[in-house]
């Protein structure tokens, strides 16, 4: 019994710490921009209502409901449920079935609650879902006795407020309205791990109304899977992926030696080294290959083991040793440097190994296509 005691407390905590709002991760000047749009935003809706209304009147001329609308169009513009369809139709068409059921429903608790579920079908079915558009239809039902709440001034103060948050917002450097944006058939595909079918799937599974548009959700994922790569990835240096004590050979290494080397340890290159361990050079099978004239293909086999044999006589033009075949350009790299500096090295460059050295400029290892290819993969991991 004693044992379950923390344990309950610790999933009453839990359980209440799920009434605590998450921090709102928005900077200072965004939430300035916000306060200040939605309040030029109700002024200049109130103003014209008013005007358009006429002094002295006793119709209504500005709707609780829209201040509600004004949060969600100017402090979250790229809210699907904040777009200017999504104010005018929710917030009008809430009106009408709010209006026409305080007419039918003569008991107002039931009109209400008739007029919200009927607003919220007719709003899923219109793709105007607005959540201000519930309190529309339940303030509508409870006093409506015609449908003139709705066109004035419900769709006007809409129109207004619409109107207000596409210049203000656009103004301010936000995209307003927040449209989709599907990328063309023909444009190459974003690198990423999951493709637009698996955002759509996820969605699909997830089944769920987001307030977050579509292309924003998605670039929100690829940016998160940006950073976390970059963290995993962008930390490794040469000496984290390196193979060490990789298989070298010297000037003087007779090519059947060297050969032999190659085939026994299935390696396609050899750095060439000095007494110092520092590098002369490399030695690949492509070198082999261009020595042996590779080009022409019937009888390489015999060239290429022609090649590698030791020569008898004591002048001669075939080359014995690795130094007179071996690449003297050689493509190096430090311990220290950064893996993602190599990328393009082996994408673009088209190279295969690359040497690694210390700040003597000795040879410490060697990174391969294999051991880059394996760092990517560890560092796509989760938590790699």
């Amino acid at each position: 019994m004693n044992s379950s005691a923390p344990a309950r407390a610790q999933r009453l905590r839990d359980f209440l710490l799920g009434f605590w709002p998450a921090p709102v991760q928005v900077s200072a000047p965004e939430r300035w921009r916000a306060l200040a749009g939605a309040g030029v935003g109700i002024l200049f809706t109130a103003l014209l209502s008013r005007w358009w209304n006429g002094a002295g009147t006793a119709v209504p001329w500005l709707a609780a409901p829209l201040g509600a609308s004004a949060v969600l169009v100017f402090a979250l513009p790229a809210s699907p449920l904040a777009q200017p369809w999504a104010v005018v139709g929710g917030n009008t068409l809430s009106a009408l079935v709010g209006a026409a059921c305080a007419m039918l429903i003569p008991d107002p608790a039931w009109a209400g609650a008739v007029a919200v579920a009927a607003a919220i079908g007719l709003m899923f079915v219109l793709r105007c879902l607005h959540p201000p558009g519930g309190a529309t239809a339940l303030l509508t039902a409870m006093a409506a006795s015609s449908f003139h709440f709705a066109v004035f001034p419900m769709l006007v103060d809409s129109l207004l407020l619409a109107f207000a948050g596409v210049l203000y917002n656009s103004l301010t450097g936000r995209r307003y309205p927040h449209t989709q944006r599907q990328p063309p058939a023909s444009a190459a595909p974003v690198a990423s791990r999951f493709t637009t079918a698996d955002l759509d799937a996820a969605l699909r599974h997830y089944n769920q109304v987001l307030d977050v548009s579509r292309d924003d959700l998605e670039a929100l994922l690829q940016h998160a899977e940006a950073a976390a790569y970059q963290r995993n990835f962008g930390q490794l240096q040469c000496r984290d992926i390196m193979s060490r004590a990789p298989w070298t050979v010297q000037f003087g290494t007779p090519l059947g030696e060297a050969w032999a080397l190659m085939r026994e340890r299935r390696i396609k290159a050899l750095p060439v080294i000095d007494r110092a361990q520092r590098i002369v050079g490399i030695v690949t099978v492509a070198d082999f290959m261009r020595h042996a004239d590779f080009d022409r293909h019937d009888g390489i086999a015999d060239r290429l083991r022609a090649l590698i044999r030791p020569s008898t006589r004591t002048h001669d033009d075939k080359p014995d040793a690795v130094g007179q075949i071996m690449t003297r350009e050689v493509r190096v790299a430090s311990e220290h440097r950064p893996v993602a500096e190599l990328v393009p090295l082996f994408s673009d460059a088209g190279h295969h190994h690359i040497p690694i050295i210390d700040a003597d400029q000795r040879l410490v290892g060697v990174i391969t296509q294999s051991d880059l290819v394996r760092a990517l993969y560890r560092a796509a991991q989760p938590g790699g």
